[in-house]
């Protein structure tokens, strides 16, 4: 190259470094009409567009570049990192390769091709890449920060935190590693540090979105929600074009139940990005929660089309309460767990536990509480066998009631694990010889399902708090009965079944209906009249259940429904409805939240249970049964929609499960106009109740407890897990 040559080049670079695009590139190009196969021109050409964010333009000059030179591994890493920015990384990752086969022992190729490996979800292949990175060169924070990630995304955060603290102490400024700390402190429920770890992150940057919005999810973690949202709104006033930010609002406008807000916030973050995960089911369950149905059919086909895609489209729990479908529910749930709670071998196998002792219970669960869980299972828990078996409370909330003091004192030991971290729970669970661990929560509203992902225990259970499978390899029974999980079903759960002879629900004896003697007048209910009621949740109510229920209130003349009242604006849309479907909203009833044993004492004032679909009454429809009220049902074909059949079948009333939304109906008004016929139903319940097995709390104590016995020979025998009939 000439001495003039390398003058224009030089005075090109000069003019890159400076920012001085147009000028550098108009230079180069210049220059290659004159000489148009010079490699360090064509480079730094492509190096100038890609510096412009143009990287169409820059792996065009790459490819050139790489023909002109071959053995260049500068320009096979610079091409790859367009082709990365361009979301082109199987493309990228082929470049980095070949880089690393010209030089691989270049830490800048084997951190980049660790970032695209994790941009390809591949973040265990990632590692070995940042740690030789950091290997070559000690100082490259970058990479430190980016093993850290990596490390992150596989759910080892105690190795995560060493990485970001590496970063720091190269440079202890560096932004993206001190919001990092904070985000993996958060997930190590060591949160008054990670406040700490992102207000430094703010004190160098006062207008850095980013760390605004993780405080914001700090404070919504510590149940502070209103700060939350200050912290929040800061960080979208700084950046508004963030969806994941309004979404994160949203969740937490739903925890301070303002409903009609977080509906608004979801629909920002959708149009901000279509493609943000969970962003439809979240909409939807909130504007189920208020009984919202604009547009609720051409949602639910967006959500279905999108389910049978694969994509993650909602958390599992809210579609359980939308379609009739395990195939989707059980999907759904998978593709979960595959993205947030993967099987992680950081704790290494258990090793073989002894048969020659008690077997070792443990429940975990976040509602040992006022909750119908804890409502369900006391009794249980009261009546395990302690020479056969040592029970364990995992408590992942704390709470003070009186319903976690009988708790407390029920369990043999009970252990308060808030504030401890994922893995610090299955590793304790571990140092107590946990044999059997029961999930309670399941992938429900508190759950910590990362515990069971680094195997809290040899054998581990789905049990009673999510009514379908949970899609987890590391879950090996769900707890059944052969209503809610006909053998033809098996294929739609991950976990093999175990069934129980009866119902699989647990009940509790001992629940107390008040002495109260609530008259209609008290309750807000007309002196005559049939009374329809639902207690369920108001999310359960699918507009089809609701055409359905007016239909029968048409039919029967002053009748009314009695609902739950779980937020006013779920009443004034429901009130709206019934006019709009020609029914007088005064004929509709809201039941304001009571005590629980006052809640029971006012099923007396009502007739008839009229059950949802396709989320069935699960405790509610308990709670009417133990008080005398017959429950109407419609058996679908998931589990949700087949727990009251699986109810009435254990308190010996068949006849009140219908097989289609017509019978339903129709048996319905015929109960409400038969007054014989109702009368004779009631006898049935009332004289079934003290012998029936749904409440027959030593007979599936019992029961369970051979489900716990089997599993564990099955163990013992190194026999993989297999479906069950006990």
């Amino acid at each position: 190259m000439s001495h003039d040559h390398q003058s224009i080049i030089e005075q090109a670079f000069q003019a890159l470094q400076m920012g001085n695009w147009i000028r550098a590139e108009e230079m180069l190009k210049n220059f290659l009409c004159m000489t148009p196969s010079n490699f360090d021109a064509t480079h730094l050409l492509a190096i100038v567009y890609a510096s412009q964010s143009n990287h169409h333009e820059a792996i065009k000059w790459y490819s050139e570049a790489h023909k002109l030179s071959p053995a260049q591994y500068s320009v096979l890493s610079n091409w790859g990192s367009s082709l990365n920015l361009l979301g082109k990384n199987d493309e990228a990752l082929i470049a980095f390769t070949k880089a690393l086969n010209l030089s691989p022992y270049a830490p800048e190729v084997l951190y980049n091709t660790g970032n695209v490996l994790c941009d390809l979800n591949r973040h265990a292949e990632a590692l070995i890449f940042f740690k030789n990175a950091v290997k070559l060169n000690p100082e490259y924070f970058q990479a430190h920060n980016n093993y850290g990630k990596a490390l992150y995304d596989l759910g080892r955060y105690p190795e995560a935190l060493n990485c970001f603290d590496n970063a720091l102490r190269i440079n202890q400024s560096f932004l993206d590693s001190l919001i990092n700390k904070s985000e993996t402190l958060k997930k190590l429920k060591r949160y008054d540090e990670a406040i700490t770890f992102v207000d430094r992150a703010l004190k160098l940057n006062p207008e850095c979105a980013e760390a605004y919005s993780n405080k914001g999810n700090i404070l919504n973690e510590l149940k502070r929600y209103d700060e939350a949202i200050t912290f929040v709104d800061r960080a979208l006033k700084l950046n508004p074009e963030c969806a994941e930010t309004y979404s994160n609002k949203g969740n937490t406008l739903n925890e301070l139940r303002r409903h009609d807000e977080a509906v608004a916030c979801f629909e920002k973050a959708l149009s901000l990005n279509p493609n943000l995960d969970k962003i439809f089911g979240n909409l939807l369950h909130t504007k189920m929660k208020i009984c919202s149905w604009l547009g609720f059919e051409e949602s639910l086909k967006a959500i279905e089309n999108m389910a049978e895609k694969d994509k993650m489209i909602s958390n599992p729990f809210p579609l359980l309460s939308l379609f009739d479908n395990p195939l989707i529910h059980k999907k759904s749930s998978k593709l979960y767990i595959q993205s947030k709670y993967p099987l992680n071998t950081a704790l290494g196998p258990i090793p073989k536990r002894s048969k020659n002792r008690k077997i070792r219970i443990g429940y975990f669960s976040a509602d040992f509480k006022i909750h119908p869980i804890a409502f369900l299972i006391a009794e249980l828990i009261e009546l395990h066998d302690r020479d056969s078996f040592d029970i364990y409370a995992f408590s992942l909330e704390r709470a003070n009631d009186e319903m976690r003091g009988r708790l407390f004192k029920a369990f043999d030991h009970f252990i308060d694990t808030e504030k401890m971290s994922d893995i610090e729970i299955a590793q304790l669970a571990r140092d107590f010889a946990i044999d059997i661990a029961v999930d309670l929560t399941g992938i429900t509203q508190g759950s910590r399902t990362g515990i069971f992902s680094y195997r809290a225990a040899p054998v581990q259970v789905n049990y009673l708090g999510y009514p379908g499978s949970m899609g987890a390899e590391y879950i090996d029974y769900i707890i059944a009965d052969k209503t809610l999980i006909p053998s033809k079903a098996q294929q739609h759960y991950s976990e093999k079944v175990v069934y129980l002879p009866h119902s699989y629900q647990v009940n509790d004896r001992k629940r107390l209906i008040s002495d109260n003697r609530f008259t209609k007048s008290d309750l807000g209910l007309p002196e005559v009249g049939f009374v329809f009621c639902c207690f369920n949740n108001n999310y359960k109510i699918l507009p089809e259940t609701f055409k359905g229920w007016m239909r029968i209130l048409g039919a029967v003349d002053g009748s009314v429904l009695w609902l739950y009242e779980d937020n006013i604006f779920a009443v004034d849309n429901l009130r709206k409805s019934a006019e709009n479907l020609g029914i007088d909203s005064g004929r509709l009833v809201f039941a304001k939240k009571m005590p629980p044993q006052n809640h029971l004492a006012r099923h007396s004032q009502a007739d008839l249970f009229l059950d949802t679909f396709p989320y069935n009454a699960h405790t509610t429809a308990s709670d009417a049964l133990w008080c005398g009220l017959p429950v109407l049902t419609l058996c679908g074909a998931s589990f949700p929609s087949r727990v009251a059949a699986s109810l009435l079948s254990a308190v010996e009333l068949p006849e009140l499960v219908a097989t289609s939304q017509e019978e339903y109906e129709s048996m319905a008004i015929t109960l409400a106009k038969d007054p014989q016929k109702l009368k004779s139903i009631k006898s049935k319940l009332a004289a079934n109740l003290s012998s029936c097995s749904l409440f027959d709390t030593p007979l599936f104590a019992k029961n369970i407890e051979r489900a716990y016995s089997r599993m564990m020979e099955c163990y013992q025998l190194n026999l993989d897990p297999d479906h069950m009939y006990i």
